[in-house]
């Protein structure tokens, strides 16, 4: 079982890769090194951070070494990497702190506890709830709005919150963001592009049936689990103080997005803008109501886990992906669970000739289907420790990948394929006049 789960880890990533560089059997010796990292961190989840950093640490010597960097050879060129890195690890490290205080706010705002009060007794709350955080993703990063979601799910289930229940919020906070274009990293990256919010929004399509599975199927594990609280906390007023943080640092993160990456995305290229504008929230914000700083070295620990194997994913020989079609978007969406999906949709976007919505929702909700395949999953299992088993996940958030083929399916019934044939096409050459006659 695992040496077939190793061979399916590289298989995939193999086909990605190009250039003449060292190989075992066909495969680039980075991905059966980063292969080797994912494995264990499906097996070892009591260990991820340390078999992340030993992964990270061993693919580094072995560029530095052997194959080199596109940024140069040896030392050098591993510090000129880290340079073209660092923006995006920055902005991931501060938004996943920083939203993890703002979870805490949220919860102790009072507002999880209020809204057993409009949410139904049964499985249909918990289905609800999960409908919330689609809703908030569209228009907020989907690490706040899975952070949002599980601090609701703390105090509506009394803190017994099932493991295909987590993987609902993150299935809920991903699809939610796949259509939006102020949602997802990957979608902002499109938008910035320049391609229409209009196309991206073709995701809803695809991510709205994905909901629906995932609510019905979470919602019914987690009813089972432990139901949701009713009739209690009934005279619990609304910390206002505590949700004008919350408000303050997501203004502060919505609106550097979309002033910034949109209206001058080479700043962006050089600078970690948002995840900045999120901890300068923060700081105007102490004398208002204190911050739970005991939650971040927990936090901490789990932003340098992703991190880790952000930038082993850099460091893959990918310089192509397979020719557009509805095949590979379909096959990138489940490569997204265990390779990072920033890189993927960089190349795909270079390559050109997707059908951007499709891809958006690939790419987008794809990493739901393990832990780790996502910011939003890492950031929410910070929260639920009981969440970094990659077979506790599969086990009992099957529902993800079902809902995952089964809203592509319903995606390319709706819609169809229609790939953007002029996004990033070189210019016809002109057409020379007829010679006189």
């Amino acid at each position: 079982m695992h040496r077939f789960l190793l061979v399916f880890l590289m298989l995939p990533l193999s086909a990605f890769a190009a250039g003449d560089i060292p190989t075992v059997g066909g495969i680039p010796v980075e991905f059966i090194l980063f292969a080797c990292t994912l494995l264990g961190v499906a097996l070892f989840h009591h260990a991820t951070l340390y078999v992340a950093l030993g992964g990270l640490a061993t693919i580094s010597a072995y560029k530095i070494a052997v194959t080199g960097f596109k940024t140069g050879v040896g030392v050098a060129g591993f510090v000129g990497h880290l340079g073209h890195e660092w923006v995006t690890v920055a902005n991931l490290f501060c938004l996943l702190t920083g939203f993890a205080l703002l979870a805490r706010h949220f919860e102790k705002s009072h507002v999880p506890v209020i809204l057993p009060r409009f949410l139904p007794a049964d499985w249909r709350g918990g289905f609800l709830m999960l409908v919330m955080v689609f809703v908030i993703s569209g228009f907020l990063d989907n690490i706040a709005a899975a952070l949002i979601g599980g601090a609701m799910a703390h105090q509506l289930f009394r803190a017994k919150v099932h493991v295909g229940y987590l993987a609902a919020i993150v299935g809920a906070s991903n699809a939610g963001g796949s259509g939006s274009v102020v949602g997802d990293t990957t979608t902002t990256m499109m938008w910035i592009d320049g391609i229409s919010p209009l196309i991206v929004l073709d995701a809803y399509v695809a991510a709205l049936v994905a909901l629906v599975i995932i609510g019905y199927f979470g919602a019914r594990q987690q009813h089972a689990h432990s139901p949701i609280i009713h009739h209690v906390h009934e005279h619990t007023h609304i910390d206002w103080g505590r949700l004008a943080v919350v408000g303050t640092m997501l203004v502060f993160a919505v609106a550097t997005n979309i002033v910034i990456n949109v209206n001058y995305p080479e700043l962006a290229e050089h600078f970690p803008f948002i995840g900045v504008a999120v901890w300068v929230a923060i700081m105007i914000t102490v004398g208002v109501r204190r911050h739970d700083w005991e939650v971040l070295p927990e936090t901490i620990k789990g932003s340098v886990f992703l991190l880790s194997l952000v930038l082993c994913a850099s460091m893959m020989p990918v310089d192509r992906l397979p020719p557009a079609s509805w095949v590979s978007a379909l096959a990138l969406g489940f490569i997204s669970a265990f390779f990072d999906n920033i890189p993927l949709t960089a190349l795909a976007l270079r390559q050109g000739g997707y059908d951007w919505g499709v891809l958006a929702y690939a790419v987008g909700f794809g990493g739901s289907m393990l832990w780790f395949g996502s910011s939003a999953g890492v950031a929410l299992s910070n929260m639920y420790p009981e969440a970094k088993s990659a077979v506790q996940w599969v086990k009992h958030g099957w529902h993800v990948p079902v809902a995952y083929v089964a809203g592509f399916a319903v995606l390319m019934a709706v819609l169809g394929w229609h790939p953007d044939a002029g996004h990033k096409a070189p210019a016809a050459p002109p057409v020379a006049a007829a010679p006189a006659h």
